[in-house]
This record gives structure tokens, C-alpha cells and sequence, in this order.
């Protein structure tokens, strides 16, 4: 008997090229995960419209509307109950959640970083790899924990860092390898073949 598929919600500040990877994904009938709801904390993300052109309901949660970031949660816990979401995947989402919003989703929560975590962690990764003289950049899909970019990693792609690379160049570079991995995350976490031991995840039968 097959088992049912988990209910995930993305949320997204931005373009949401990583949200598209995953409504992608999704669609496959053998993929054990389904996108039920994209959330936006802009109005203007131009997520948004690209979720409605796949068939995915969306909801703004203007973050200006809000006086306190716990407000803001409360706000987002009432829409993803009422989507009955079981998953959460961060995509570009620009917004610090609280501490117990966070906790409440240990284990259930994703996001992908562009970079090598625990290196680089924050903003401008691309830029500071080639500052830095980095020879190999990359990217993460880790579990959400309440520090910034933390929490146990799932899975990390490498590539190289060419000589000519610019920002631009090294950042396409590390998107594609983004778009690859996390559907890959979100399938072995929505099968049950993810047990976090510590920090370190441990998978539980075979990769693929």
C-alpha cells in the first residue's frame, strides 16, 4: 500500500527559482511529496505569479502588516494549519522566524543555502567565495534550527571556482546544483529516510 503524500509548503520572499524546482519535482507520480501552498512575505514576489501559472495556491503574509516577528509567526502557523502541511521549505524567504516557531517545525523544516555550510554563512556568499580565493564553493539543504543558516545538513553539492568567474558566473554555477539537491532533500525527508543524530543526519535504507 502506498504511502500518502506529505503535504509541503514553500515559502518565498523572492523570484522563487528554488520553488519551482520542487513544484517541478513534485509533479513527477512517484515523488512522495506534494506542494500545496506557496507563502510570500512580499506582495510582490515574483514567486508568486510563477506558483499560480503551476497550479499552486498561494498566500501573501505581508510582513510590514505585522508589528512583532511573533505576530508575523502566528500569522503563518494559522495559514499552514489550515493547509494541513506537514513540511516546510524556505526558498529565498528573507524573514528571521522566531525561536519557538522554529522549534515547533524541528524536523520538518528545509532550506538551501548557497554556499559549503558551515562555511559562508549569511548573505553574499558568491562574492565573499571569490574574495576570498576559494577554489571550491558550493551549496547546502540542511534541516532550519534557530540560528541563522544552522541546523543538521542533509545534503551539499560542490563546484569549482573557475578563474574567470564573476559573481554572476560562480552563482549559476551553484543554482543549478541547488535546484538538483533540494528536491533530492525533500524527497528523503518525506519518505522517512532522514534520522538526525546530534548534528549529523543519518540516512536510514538507500539514496535512491
Amino acid at each position: 500500500m502506498s504511502m500518502a503524500r506529505r503535504r509541503v509548503a514553500i515559502l518565498i520572499s523572492g523570484r522563487g527559482s528554488n520553488m519551482a524546482a520542487l513544484i517541478d519535482a513534485a509533479r513527477k507520480p512517484d515523488y512522495p511529496a506534494e506542494i500545496v501552498l506557496v507563502i510570500s512575505s512580499r506582495s510582490d514576489a515574483a514567486g508568486l505569479v510563477l506558483a499560480r501559472q503551476k497550479g499552486i495556491q498561494t498566500a501573501t503574509i505581508d510582513h510590514k502588516a505585522f508589528a512583532t516577528r511573533e505576530a508575523f509567526d502566528a500569522a503563518l502557523e494559522t495559514r499552514l494549519a489550515k493547509a494541513r502541511v506537514d513540511i516546510i521549505c524556505l526558498a529565498g524567504f528573507m524573514r528571521m522566524l522566531t525561536t519557538p516557531f522554529v522549534e515547533s517545525w524541528r524536523g520538518r523544516m528545509l532550506n538551501v543555502h548557497p554556499s559549503l555550510l558551515p562555511d559562508l554563512k549569511g548573505l553574499d556568499t558568491h562574492t565573499r567565495a571569490l574574495a576570498a580565493g576559494a577554489k571550491l564553493h558550493g551549496c547546502t539543504v540542511h534541516f532550519v534550527e534557530p540560528e541563522l543558516d544552522s541546523g543538521p545538513i542533509i545534503l551539499q553539492a560542490e563546484v569549482p571556482v573557475l578563474d574567470g568567474d564573476d559573481e554572476k558566473t560562480l552563482a549559476a554555477r551553484v543554482l543549478a546544483e541547488e535546484h538538483r539537491i533540494y528536491p533530492e532533500a525533500l524527497k528523503l525527508l518525506a519518505e522517512g529516510k532522514l534520522k538526525v543524530e546530534g548534528e549529523r543526519v543519518i540516512f536510514a535504507g538507500a539514496r535512491h
